[in-house]
Protein backbone atom coordinates (compact mmCIF):
# COMPACT_ATOMS: atom_id res chain seq x y z
CA UNK A 1 0.00 0.00 0.00
CA UNK A 2 1.69 2.81 -1.36
CA UNK A 3 2.07 5.99 -3.11
CA UNK A 4 4.60 6.11 -6.43
CA UNK A 5 5.52 8.21 -9.09
CA UNK A 6 6.08 5.92 -11.92
CA UNK A 7 5.01 7.63 -14.38
CA UNK A 8 6.99 10.72 -13.62
CA UNK A 9 10.14 8.68 -12.54
CA UNK A 10 10.38 6.29 -15.70
CA UNK A 11 8.76 8.34 -18.75
CA UNK A 12 10.30 11.74 -17.49
CA UNK A 13 11.08 12.79 -20.84
CA UNK A 14 7.26 12.34 -22.03
CA UNK A 15 6.07 15.16 -20.45
CA UNK A 16 7.19 17.91 -17.09
CA UNK A 17 6.90 18.16 -13.37
CA UNK A 18 4.18 20.66 -12.43
CA UNK A 19 3.63 22.05 -9.60
CA UNK A 20 -0.06 22.79 -9.49
CA UNK A 21 -1.85 26.31 -9.44
CA UNK A 22 -4.46 26.49 -6.44
CA UNK A 23 -7.83 27.96 -6.83
CA UNK A 24 -8.52 30.92 -4.31
CA UNK A 25 -10.76 30.03 -1.65
CA UNK A 26 -10.77 26.12 -2.27
CA UNK A 27 -13.20 23.75 -0.43
CA UNK A 28 -13.75 20.44 -0.46
CA UNK A 29 -17.57 19.80 -1.84
CA UNK A 30 -17.47 15.86 -2.37
CA UNK A 31 -15.02 13.25 -1.32
CA UNK A 32 -15.64 9.63 -2.44
CA UNK A 33 -14.75 7.53 1.05
CA UNK A 34 -15.40 4.16 -0.27
CA UNK A 35 -13.25 4.89 -3.46
CA UNK A 36 -10.79 6.20 -1.61
CA UNK A 37 -10.58 2.96 0.60
CA UNK A 38 -11.04 1.14 -2.48
CA UNK A 39 -7.81 2.07 -3.96
CA UNK A 40 -6.04 1.59 -0.53
CA UNK A 41 -5.73 6.04 -0.81
CA UNK A 42 -7.15 5.42 3.09
CA UNK A 43 -3.80 4.19 4.63
CA UNK A 44 -2.22 6.92 3.57
CA UNK A 45 -4.47 9.91 4.38
CA UNK A 46 -6.41 10.36 7.93
CA UNK A 47 -9.31 11.72 6.07
CA UNK A 48 -10.96 13.89 3.45
CA UNK A 49 -9.75 16.89 5.54
CA UNK A 50 -6.25 15.94 4.20
CA UNK A 51 -6.58 16.12 0.95
CA UNK A 52 -6.85 20.42 0.34
CA UNK A 53 -3.56 20.60 2.76
CA UNK A 54 -1.68 17.91 0.42
CA UNK A 55 -3.00 19.88 -2.55
CA UNK A 56 -1.96 23.32 -1.31
CA UNK A 57 1.72 22.34 -0.52
CA UNK A 58 4.57 22.06 -2.88
CA UNK A 59 6.17 19.05 -1.65
CA UNK A 60 2.98 16.43 -0.15
CA UNK A 61 2.93 12.88 -1.81
CA UNK A 62 0.28 14.57 -4.48
CA UNK A 63 2.23 17.87 -5.87
CA UNK A 64 5.80 17.03 -5.73
CA UNK A 65 6.05 15.09 -8.71
CA UNK A 66 2.74 16.06 -10.09
CA UNK A 67 3.13 15.45 -13.89
CA UNK A 68 1.75 16.90 -17.01
CA UNK A 69 1.79 14.17 -20.02
CA UNK A 70 2.78 14.78 -23.46
CA UNK A 71 0.01 13.33 -26.25
CA UNK A 72 -1.35 13.95 -29.74
CA UNK A 73 -4.90 13.07 -30.78
CA UNK A 74 -7.22 12.88 -34.13
CA UNK A 75 -9.68 15.27 -33.37
CA UNK A 76 -12.92 14.87 -35.09
CA UNK A 77 -10.41 12.86 -37.68
CA UNK A 78 -7.53 15.44 -37.79
CA UNK A 79 -4.20 14.87 -36.84
CA UNK A 80 -3.09 17.53 -33.78
CA UNK A 81 0.42 17.14 -32.82
CA UNK A 82 0.01 19.98 -30.16
CA UNK A 83 -1.79 18.45 -27.58
CA UNK A 84 -1.43 17.45 -23.71
CA UNK A 85 -2.34 17.60 -20.46
CA UNK A 86 -3.51 21.25 -20.45
CA UNK A 87 -5.38 21.41 -17.52
CA UNK A 88 -4.61 18.57 -15.77
CA UNK A 89 -2.02 16.46 -13.59
CA UNK A 90 -0.80 13.38 -12.78
CA UNK A 91 -0.36 13.79 -8.83
CA UNK A 92 1.34 9.90 -8.21
CA UNK A 93 -0.02 6.46 -8.24
CA UNK A 94 -1.69 4.39 -5.59
CA UNK A 95 -1.64 0.57 -4.61
CA UNK A 96 -4.14 -1.20 -2.64
CA UNK A 97 -3.69 -4.24 -0.54
CA UNK A 98 -4.17 -6.51 -3.38
CA UNK A 99 -1.15 -4.48 -5.47
CA UNK A 100 -4.13 -2.73 -7.89
CA UNK A 101 -2.79 0.95 -9.20
CA UNK A 102 -4.72 3.71 -9.65
CA UNK A 103 -3.88 6.77 -11.18
CA UNK A 104 -5.15 9.92 -9.26
CA UNK A 105 -4.92 13.06 -11.67
CA UNK A 106 -6.20 16.55 -10.94
CA UNK A 107 -8.46 18.42 -13.56
CA UNK A 108 -8.35 22.09 -13.26
CA UNK A 109 -4.52 22.34 -11.99
CA UNK A 110 -3.64 25.44 -14.20
CA UNK A 111 -1.45 26.18 -16.91
CA UNK A 112 1.04 23.90 -18.24
CA UNK A 113 3.33 23.49 -21.14
CA UNK A 114 0.65 22.09 -23.00
CA UNK A 115 -1.99 24.85 -22.40
CA UNK A 116 -1.71 26.40 -25.39
CA UNK A 117 -2.13 29.91 -24.01
CA UNK A 118 -5.11 28.91 -21.55
CA UNK A 119 -5.73 29.45 -18.54
CA UNK A 120 -5.16 25.45 -17.13
CA UNK A 121 -8.57 25.67 -15.04
CA UNK A 122 -11.80 23.93 -15.48
CA UNK A 123 -15.11 25.10 -14.12
CA UNK A 124 -18.12 24.03 -11.96
CA UNK A 125 -20.53 23.56 -14.72
CA UNK A 126 -18.24 20.67 -16.45
CA UNK A 127 -16.22 19.50 -13.24
CA UNK A 128 -19.82 18.58 -11.73
CA UNK A 129 -20.86 17.22 -14.82
CA UNK A 130 -17.63 14.88 -15.14
CA UNK A 131 -17.88 14.02 -11.15
CA UNK A 132 -21.87 12.84 -11.58
CA UNK A 133 -21.33 11.55 -15.03
CA UNK A 134 -18.62 8.78 -14.27
CA UNK A 135 -20.34 7.77 -11.06
CA UNK A 136 -22.78 6.84 -12.88
CA UNK A 137 -21.34 5.01 -15.31
CA UNK A 138 -19.31 2.79 -12.62
CA UNK A 139 -22.76 2.13 -10.93
CA UNK A 140 -24.71 1.09 -14.30
CA UNK A 141 -21.67 -1.81 -14.61
CA UNK A 142 -20.17 0.93 -17.27
CA UNK A 143 -16.24 0.62 -17.52
CA UNK A 144 -15.21 4.49 -16.34
CA UNK A 145 -12.92 6.76 -14.80
CA UNK A 146 -13.89 7.37 -11.24
CA UNK A 147 -14.17 10.64 -9.20
CA UNK A 148 -12.82 10.85 -5.74
CA UNK A 149 -12.91 14.37 -4.73
CA UNK A 150 -14.35 17.71 -6.14
CA UNK A 151 -12.88 21.11 -4.81
CA UNK A 152 -15.10 24.51 -5.00
CA UNK A 153 -13.95 27.83 -5.44
CA UNK A 154 -14.47 31.78 -5.08
CA UNK A 155 -12.46 32.04 -8.13
CA UNK A 156 -13.74 32.92 -11.41
CA UNK A 157 -13.10 31.11 -14.50
CA UNK A 158 -13.75 32.95 -18.24
CA UNK A 159 -15.31 30.77 -20.43
CA UNK A 160 -18.21 32.05 -22.84
CA UNK A 161 -18.77 33.81 -19.66
CA UNK A 162 -17.49 34.65 -16.25
CA UNK A 163 -17.87 31.35 -14.68
CA UNK A 164 -16.95 29.75 -10.93
CA UNK A 165 -13.64 27.54 -11.02
CA UNK A 166 -13.35 23.99 -9.33
CA UNK A 167 -10.95 20.97 -9.43
CA UNK A 168 -11.48 17.29 -9.21
CA UNK A 169 -9.32 14.34 -8.44
CA UNK A 170 -10.18 11.81 -10.85
CA UNK A 171 -8.59 8.08 -10.68
CA UNK A 172 -8.28 5.32 -13.46
CA UNK A 173 -6.24 2.52 -13.77
CA UNK A 174 -3.84 4.69 -15.68
CA UNK A 175 -4.13 7.81 -18.03
CA UNK A 176 -2.45 6.70 -20.88
CA UNK A 177 -4.68 7.02 -24.15
CA UNK A 178 -4.64 6.57 -27.93
CA UNK A 179 -3.22 9.54 -29.10
CA UNK A 180 0.06 8.90 -26.49
CA UNK A 181 0.86 5.95 -28.79
CA UNK A 182 -0.03 8.21 -31.86
CA UNK A 183 1.85 11.23 -30.36
CA UNK A 184 5.91 9.59 -30.25
CA UNK A 185 4.90 7.11 -33.80
CA UNK A 186 4.09 10.14 -35.66
CA UNK A 187 7.10 12.28 -34.14
CA UNK A 188 8.88 9.36 -35.13
CA UNK A 189 10.39 9.69 -31.41
CA UNK A 190 11.09 5.48 -31.74
CA UNK A 191 13.44 5.59 -27.95
CA UNK A 192 10.35 7.21 -26.07
CA UNK A 193 7.49 4.99 -27.90
CA UNK A 194 9.38 2.20 -26.85
CA UNK A 195 9.84 3.36 -23.52
CA UNK A 196 5.97 3.92 -23.67
CA UNK A 197 5.28 0.47 -24.57
CA UNK A 198 7.63 -1.16 -21.75
CA UNK A 199 5.51 1.40 -18.96
CA UNK A 200 2.55 -0.22 -20.62
CA UNK A 201 4.04 -3.76 -20.74
CA UNK A 202 5.50 -3.60 -16.74
CA UNK A 203 2.05 -1.36 -15.21
CA UNK A 204 -1.04 -2.59 -17.30
CA UNK A 205 -0.47 -5.39 -19.66
CA UNK A 206 1.87 -7.93 -17.87
CA UNK A 207 -0.40 -10.51 -19.15
CA UNK A 208 0.61 -9.80 -22.71
CA UNK A 209 4.35 -10.05 -22.10
CA UNK A 210 4.41 -13.75 -21.78
CA UNK A 211 2.68 -13.61 -26.10
CA UNK A 212 4.63 -14.37 -29.00
CA UNK A 213 3.97 -11.26 -29.76
CA UNK A 214 3.41 -9.26 -26.73
CA UNK A 215 2.64 -6.12 -29.31
CA UNK A 216 0.03 -8.06 -30.63
CA UNK A 217 -1.69 -9.02 -27.87
CA UNK A 218 -2.04 -5.24 -26.40
CA UNK A 219 -3.53 -4.27 -28.94
CA UNK A 220 -6.20 -7.11 -29.23
CA UNK A 221 -6.94 -6.62 -25.31
CA UNK A 222 -7.24 -2.93 -26.44
CA UNK A 223 -9.74 -4.04 -29.17
CA UNK A 224 -11.76 -5.89 -27.36
CA UNK A 225 -12.11 -3.71 -23.90
CA UNK A 226 -13.37 -0.98 -26.19
CA UNK A 227 -15.31 -3.16 -28.15
CA UNK A 228 -17.28 -4.15 -25.20
CA UNK A 229 -17.43 -0.40 -23.80
CA UNK A 230 -19.05 0.71 -26.65
CA UNK A 231 -22.02 -1.85 -26.21
CA UNK A 232 -22.62 -0.91 -22.78
CA UNK A 233 -22.62 3.06 -24.17
CA UNK A 234 -25.44 2.14 -26.92
CA UNK A 235 -27.25 -0.04 -24.06
CA UNK A 236 -27.86 2.47 -22.21
CA UNK A 237 -28.22 5.15 -24.75
CA UNK A 238 -25.53 7.12 -23.62
CA UNK A 239 -23.52 9.86 -25.82
CA UNK A 240 -19.64 10.65 -25.48
CA UNK A 241 -19.55 13.52 -27.58
CA UNK A 242 -16.45 14.08 -28.89
CA UNK A 243 -14.59 10.23 -29.25
CA UNK A 244 -11.01 12.22 -30.37
CA UNK A 245 -8.19 10.01 -29.47
CA UNK A 246 -6.87 12.10 -26.93
CA UNK A 247 -10.44 10.78 -25.45
CA UNK A 248 -10.20 7.27 -25.96
CA UNK A 249 -8.17 5.24 -22.98
CA UNK A 250 -6.26 1.86 -23.35
CA UNK A 251 -7.91 0.43 -20.87
CA UNK A 252 -12.10 0.30 -22.47
CA UNK A 253 -13.04 3.06 -20.22
CA UNK A 254 -14.90 5.81 -20.72
CA UNK A 255 -12.57 8.69 -20.46
CA UNK A 256 -12.65 12.76 -20.79
CA UNK A 257 -16.42 13.69 -20.14
CA UNK A 258 -17.28 16.81 -21.69
CA UNK A 259 -20.47 17.38 -23.79
CA UNK A 260 -21.76 13.97 -22.80
CA UNK A 261 -25.89 12.97 -22.42
CA UNK A 262 -27.85 10.49 -22.01
CA UNK A 263 -30.45 10.37 -24.46
CA UNK A 264 -34.46 11.01 -23.37
CA UNK A 265 -36.75 10.54 -26.60
CA UNK A 266 -34.84 8.26 -28.62
CA UNK A 267 -33.40 9.19 -31.34
CA UNK A 268 -30.77 6.91 -33.20
CA UNK A 269 -28.50 10.25 -34.96
CA UNK A 270 -28.80 12.13 -31.20
CA UNK A 271 -26.36 14.72 -31.22
CA UNK A 272 -25.22 16.67 -28.18
CA UNK A 273 -22.16 18.46 -29.20
CA UNK A 274 -22.63 21.91 -30.73
CA UNK A 275 -19.58 21.93 -32.14
CA UNK A 276 -20.14 18.52 -33.88
CA UNK A 277 -21.66 20.02 -37.19
CA UNK A 278 -21.12 16.77 -39.18
CA UNK A 279 -22.86 14.50 -36.78
CA UNK A 280 -19.67 12.46 -36.50
CA UNK A 281 -19.74 11.52 -32.86
CA UNK A 282 -23.48 10.91 -33.48
CA UNK A 283 -25.38 8.32 -31.09
CA UNK A 284 -25.21 5.79 -34.05
CA UNK A 285 -21.96 6.57 -35.20
CA UNK A 286 -19.92 5.59 -31.85
CA UNK A 287 -19.44 2.18 -32.91
CA UNK A 288 -17.79 3.01 -36.10
CA UNK A 289 -15.40 5.72 -34.37
CA UNK A 290 -14.65 3.48 -31.69
CA UNK A 291 -13.20 1.58 -34.78
CA UNK A 292 -11.56 4.16 -36.58
CA UNK A 293 -9.60 5.30 -33.27
CA UNK A 294 -8.93 1.73 -32.98
CA UNK A 295 -7.07 1.99 -36.57
CA UNK A 296 -5.67 5.07 -36.01
CA UNK A 297 -3.74 3.76 -32.70
CA UNK A 298 -3.08 0.64 -34.67
CA UNK A 299 -0.27 2.45 -36.68
CA UNK A 300 1.60 2.86 -33.92
CA UNK A 301 1.69 -1.00 -33.27
CA UNK A 302 2.71 -0.86 -37.00
CA UNK A 303 6.56 -1.21 -36.22
CA UNK A 304 5.90 -4.75 -34.32
CA UNK A 305 3.13 -6.14 -35.98
CA UNK A 306 2.31 -7.00 -39.72
CA UNK A 307 0.30 -5.03 -41.10
CA UNK A 308 -2.29 -8.48 -42.00
CA UNK A 309 -1.94 -9.04 -38.06
CA UNK A 310 -3.23 -5.73 -37.81
CA UNK A 311 -5.93 -6.23 -40.13
CA UNK A 312 -6.93 -9.63 -38.14
CA UNK A 313 -6.63 -7.82 -34.93
CA UNK A 314 -8.90 -4.97 -35.91
CA UNK A 315 -11.25 -7.28 -37.25
CA UNK A 316 -11.81 -8.85 -33.50
CA UNK A 317 -13.68 -5.52 -33.16
CA UNK A 318 -17.29 -5.85 -34.86
CA UNK A 319 -17.91 -9.37 -33.54
CA UNK A 320 -16.93 -8.68 -29.89
CA UNK A 321 -19.61 -5.44 -30.42
CA UNK A 322 -22.10 -6.98 -32.17
CA UNK A 323 -22.01 -9.90 -29.49
CA UNK A 324 -21.70 -7.94 -26.29
CA UNK A 325 -24.35 -5.61 -27.72
CA UNK A 326 -26.86 -7.94 -28.11
CA UNK A 327 -26.54 -10.05 -25.21
CA UNK A 328 -27.02 -6.87 -23.21
CA UNK A 329 -29.89 -5.62 -24.73
CA UNK A 330 -31.69 -9.28 -24.43
CA UNK A 331 -30.67 -9.54 -21.29
CA UNK A 332 -32.48 -6.15 -20.67
CA UNK A 333 -35.72 -7.47 -22.36
CA UNK A 334 -35.58 -11.29 -20.73
CA UNK A 335 -34.81 -12.42 -24.26
CA UNK A 336 -32.35 -15.24 -25.63
CA UNK A 337 -29.71 -13.79 -27.71
CA UNK A 338 -31.35 -15.90 -30.39
CA UNK A 339 -32.29 -14.88 -33.78
CA UNK A 340 -35.70 -14.30 -32.15
CA UNK A 341 -34.75 -12.80 -29.45
CA UNK A 342 -32.78 -10.05 -31.32
CA UNK A 343 -35.50 -9.32 -33.61
CA UNK A 344 -38.15 -8.83 -31.23
CA UNK A 345 -35.37 -6.39 -29.86
CA UNK A 346 -34.79 -4.35 -32.67
CA UNK A 347 -38.02 -4.38 -32.92
CA UNK A 348 -39.45 -2.44 -29.36
CA UNK A 349 -36.40 0.16 -30.50
CA UNK A 350 -37.89 1.05 -33.73
CA UNK A 351 -41.18 1.70 -32.16
CA UNK A 352 -39.94 4.03 -29.65
CA UNK A 353 -37.97 5.75 -32.03
CA UNK A 354 -41.13 5.88 -34.27
CA UNK A 355 -43.11 7.75 -31.55
CA UNK A 356 -39.98 9.03 -29.68
CA UNK A 357 -40.70 7.37 -26.58
CA UNK A 358 -38.13 7.77 -23.40
CA UNK A 359 -35.17 5.46 -24.19
CA UNK A 360 -34.38 4.47 -20.34
CA UNK A 361 -37.90 4.76 -18.99
CA UNK A 362 -39.35 2.75 -22.13
CA UNK A 363 -36.73 0.05 -20.82
CA UNK A 364 -37.93 0.46 -17.19
CA UNK A 365 -41.30 0.66 -18.20
CA UNK A 366 -41.08 -3.13 -19.97
CA UNK A 367 -39.24 -4.49 -16.94
CA UNK A 368 -42.15 -3.60 -14.52
CA UNK A 369 -44.71 -5.20 -16.96
CA UNK A 370 -42.98 -8.05 -16.74
CA UNK A 371 -42.73 -7.98 -13.11
CA UNK A 372 -46.74 -7.06 -12.32
CA UNK A 373 -45.30 -4.09 -10.60
CA UNK A 374 -47.79 -2.13 -12.25
CA UNK A 375 -50.98 -1.72 -9.81
CA UNK A 376 -49.85 2.07 -9.34
CA UNK A 377 -49.12 2.68 -12.98
CA UNK A 378 -50.38 3.02 -16.51
CA UNK A 379 -50.03 -0.45 -18.62
CA UNK A 380 -47.36 0.01 -20.72
CA UNK A 381 -49.35 -0.06 -23.67
CA UNK A 382 -51.02 3.08 -22.61
CA UNK A 383 -47.60 5.05 -23.44
CA UNK A 384 -48.29 4.17 -27.31
CA UNK A 385 -49.93 5.90 -30.25
CA UNK A 386 -49.66 2.59 -32.63
CA UNK A 387 -51.69 0.20 -29.96
CA UNK A 388 -52.27 -2.01 -32.32
CA UNK A 389 -48.62 -2.63 -33.48
CA UNK A 390 -47.31 -2.81 -29.37
CA UNK A 391 -49.98 -4.87 -28.53
CA UNK A 392 -48.70 -7.61 -31.68
CA UNK A 393 -45.29 -7.38 -31.09
CA UNK A 394 -46.03 -7.26 -27.07
CA UNK A 395 -47.83 -10.67 -27.53
CA UNK A 396 -45.03 -12.18 -29.61
CA UNK A 397 -42.30 -11.09 -26.96
CA UNK A 398 -44.53 -12.72 -23.84
CA UNK A 399 -43.75 -15.70 -25.85
CA UNK A 400 -40.09 -15.54 -25.87
CA UNK A 401 -39.46 -14.19 -22.54
CA UNK A 402 -37.25 -16.58 -21.02
CA UNK A 403 -36.67 -14.35 -17.84
CA UNK A 404 -39.25 -12.09 -16.19
CA UNK A 405 -36.81 -10.42 -13.93
CA UNK A 406 -35.24 -7.78 -15.82
CA UNK A 407 -35.22 -4.73 -12.93
CA UNK A 408 -31.74 -5.35 -11.92
CA UNK A 409 -30.62 -4.75 -15.91
CA UNK A 410 -32.98 -1.25 -16.64
CA UNK A 411 -32.14 1.65 -14.32
CA UNK A 412 -35.04 3.73 -12.98
CA UNK A 413 -32.46 6.75 -12.76
CA UNK A 414 -29.76 8.59 -15.59
CA UNK A 415 -28.29 11.53 -14.85
CA UNK A 416 -30.32 13.50 -17.03
CA UNK A 417 -29.14 16.95 -18.61
CA UNK A 418 -31.71 19.10 -17.85
CA UNK A 419 -31.39 16.97 -13.81
CA UNK A 420 -27.88 18.01 -13.71
CA UNK A 421 -28.36 21.45 -15.25
CA UNK A 422 -30.49 22.25 -12.55
CA UNK A 423 -27.75 20.64 -9.91
CA UNK A 424 -25.17 22.82 -11.72
CA UNK A 425 -27.13 26.70 -11.34
CA UNK A 426 -28.11 25.46 -7.85
CA UNK A 427 -24.41 24.65 -6.97
CA UNK A 428 -23.33 28.22 -8.51
CA UNK A 429 -25.27 30.07 -5.49
CA UNK A 430 -23.79 27.92 -2.88
CA UNK A 431 -26.40 25.10 -2.78
CA UNK A 432 -25.01 21.60 -3.52
CA UNK A 433 -28.18 19.56 -2.14
CA UNK A 434 -29.47 18.88 -5.15
CA UNK A 435 -26.20 17.88 -6.72
CA UNK A 436 -25.44 15.66 -3.56
CA UNK A 437 -29.17 13.96 -4.27
CA UNK A 438 -28.00 13.31 -7.86
CA UNK A 439 -25.36 11.64 -6.89
CA UNK A 440 -27.20 9.49 -4.88
CA UNK A 441 -29.28 8.28 -7.40
CA UNK A 442 -26.07 7.77 -9.38
CA UNK A 443 -25.19 5.17 -7.02
CA UNK A 444 -28.17 3.26 -6.35
CA UNK A 445 -29.48 3.55 -10.27
CA UNK A 446 -31.49 0.94 -10.42
CA UNK A 447 -33.17 1.07 -6.93
CA UNK A 448 -37.20 1.81 -7.36
CA UNK A 449 -37.25 4.50 -5.14
CA UNK A 450 -36.54 6.32 -8.37
CA UNK A 451 -39.10 5.25 -10.13
CA UNK A 452 -41.82 7.65 -9.20
CA UNK A 453 -39.49 11.05 -8.11
CA UNK A 454 -39.13 13.87 -10.10
CA UNK A 455 -35.54 13.41 -9.92
CA UNK A 456 -35.82 10.55 -12.41
CA UNK A 457 -38.28 12.30 -15.04
CA UNK A 458 -37.73 13.51 -18.46
CA UNK A 459 -37.71 16.87 -19.26
CA UNK A 460 -40.92 18.33 -19.84
CA UNK A 461 -39.70 20.47 -23.17
CA UNK A 462 -38.31 17.64 -25.64
CA UNK A 463 -36.17 19.86 -27.25
CA UNK A 464 -32.85 18.10 -27.92
CA UNK A 465 -29.99 20.12 -25.80
CA UNK A 466 -26.50 21.33 -27.11
CA UNK A 467 -23.84 21.02 -25.14
CA UNK A 468 -20.20 22.69 -25.89
CA UNK A 469 -17.42 20.79 -25.10
CA UNK A 470 -16.16 22.67 -22.01
CA UNK A 471 -19.19 21.38 -20.60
Amino acid sequence: MTITHNYADSLSSLGQVITPTPLKEMQLAFFNASLAQEIGLDKHIDSSETLLPWLLSPVTPFTKKAFAQKYGGHQFGQWNPELGDGRGLLLCEVANSHGETTDLHLKGAGPTPYSRHADGRAVLRSTLREYIGSEALHYLGIPSSRSLAMFTSGETVYREQPEMGAMMIRTAPSHLRFGHFEYFYHARQTDRLDALFDFAFTHHFQQCKSAYNPHKAMLKAIVLRTARMIALWQTHGFVHGVMNTDNMSIHGITFDYGPYAFIDNYKANAVFNHSDYSGRYAFNQQPGIALWNLNALAHAFSPFVSIEEIKETLSLFETTFISQYQKAMTERMGLPATQEGVGLMQGFIAMIEDEQQDYTLSFRRLALSLSQQTQSQLPIRDFFVNREKFDSWYTAYQGAVVNRDTLAFNPSFIPRTHILQQAIERAENGDLTLAQQVLKASSTPYNAQWDNDDIAMPPKNSNQVSLSCSS
